[in-house]
């Protein structure tokens, strides 16, 4: 039964002033409700941090190379955040990454090569063959995970040893395989002229601020609270704005590299397609509910079996996409494809950018912003000759201040009733 200060289904709310929606902001703020409030403050911080010490670390060619080296690792932690969203952990998406890309590199070797294998196919059906790949380790795992009710942390530590097995059998005794395939090596390697880059991000802000107005549009038919015309108008200017400031500055004179990475628009389109799904279709609202509380969804009739098993297969085919991304950038893959920390930063990047690891609460954005943490601090340190022991001290760190952050909101939120 609806009381007085309920609009009823389908009637329109009045429309929040702009002082009145900033005013909510920051109710919800004093709640617990952070958002990304904390990740932008800190990037901020970095940012500004780095520049002071060494004038270089916004250099043109310096930022097209920072968004060079954080796609692969936001490309994986799409796919954690959703893994994550559910209450779950993909322990193997590091190696399933290695995996994916070694199985790439095999399928375009030159015919005839020692170690190569007999069928040999274009970059663009490799690249397939790989998220192919990607989807059924993604769909067994999950199965093992749902159908059995095998812990998911264990199903994927499993798998995170599996896969680095299988990366050591598949490449054999040749070490490292060159990529000389065009296709894949231009993903991380090759740029978009300047007009080119001006158009594809015009559109890019077009599409945007075209979601943006139907969504508010759609929530004011609906009866549902939208926020005010001027913070929809301030948003949609701000990624204009960031639109054309990139594409000045990336193509500045003297910048080396010069330009908008083709790999930058992959992210750009994940990101789009992925949040799309995430917040306004019937399986993202899945995934929340399930991640939120399983129980709930099952008795409220949702699948929730085929949601987390779909999770999964998006997790390990976003890991699969991140392997060749990074396949591409170095141009070839060898025994450690997978290895070292990139399990740990994905993971991290995800979390870092505010997703929960207690399930429900995130967004795909959060690895950007994660990634972009973690890249800036490599890349500034990296400027500034500090070692490898400060650079994994540092971004520890700054994880555990996610998490607990993230552990005291959901408290204060909790508090707060909201």
């Amino acid at each position: 039964m609806s009381t007085a200060s309920e609009p009823a289904a389908g009637v329109a709310v009045p429309e929040a002033g702009f002082s009145q929606s900033v005013r909510e902001w920051l109710l919800g703020v004093r709640a617990g409700d952070v958002g990304s409030l904390p990740i932008i403050l800190a990037l901020i911080a970095i940012a500004v941090f780095f520049q002071l010490k060494n004038s270089h670390f916004d250099d043109p060619g310096n930022i097209v190379n920072l968004s060079i080296q954080m796609a692969g690792i936001t490309t994986i932690g799409f796919g954690v955040v959703f893994v994550l969203l559910l209450g779950e952990i993909d322990l193997s998406v590091g190696y399933v990454s290695g995996v994916c890309g070694v199985i790439a590199a095999k399928l375009v070797e030159p015919p005839g090569t020692a170690s190569g294998w007999p069928v040999h196919t274009t970059g663009i059906v490799a690249i397939l063959a790989a998220l192919v790949a990607g989807a059924l380790i993604g769909l067994l795992q999950g199965s093992i995970i749902v159908k059995i009710g095998i812990p998911s942390f264990v199903v994927t530590l499993a798998g995170y040893l599996a896969w680095a097995g299988v990366v050591l059998i598949v490449i054999g005794n040749g070490g490292t395989i060159v990529i000389q395939d065009k296709t894949i090596n231009a993903i991380a390697n090759d740029f978009f002229s300047h007009r080119t880059a001006a158009i594809l991000v015009g559109l890019g802000v077009v599409a945007y601020a075209l979601s943006e107005i139907l969504r508010f549009r759609s929530r004011r038919r609906a009866g549902l609270a939208a926020g005010s015309r001027a913070i929809l108008a301030a948003k949609i200017v701000t990624v204009a704005f960031v639109g054309w400031f990139v594409v000045h500055y990336t193509y500045r004179p003297g910048a080396v590299p010069k330009g908008l990475p083709y790999v930058v628009l992959i992210l750009a389109v994940l990101l789009f397609v992925l949040s799309y799904v995430a917040t306004r279709t019937r399986f993202g609202r899945h995934i929340y509910a399930v991640g939120g509380n399983t129980e709930a969804a099952r008795r409220a009739g949702i699948p929730t079996d085929r949601v987390r098993i779909a999770g999964f297969m998006i997790c390990s085919t976003l890991a699969a996409l991140g392997g060749v991304i990074l396949a591409s950038r170095l141009q070839s893959v060898d025994t450690e494809a997978g290895g070292s920390t990139l399990l740990l930063d994905s993971i991290a990047a995800a979390v870092i950018g505010g997703t929960s690891l207690f399930g429900g609460r995130g967004h795909p954005k959060s690895a950007v912003f994660g990634a972009l943490v973690i890249a800036s601090l490599a890349n500034g340190m990296g400027l500034l000759g500090y070692s490898a022991g400060i650079q994994e001290l540092v971004t520890g760190l700054i994880l555990l201040a996610a998490v607990t952050i993230d552990a005291l909101s959901r408290k204060r939120l909790a508090a707060s009733g909201r």
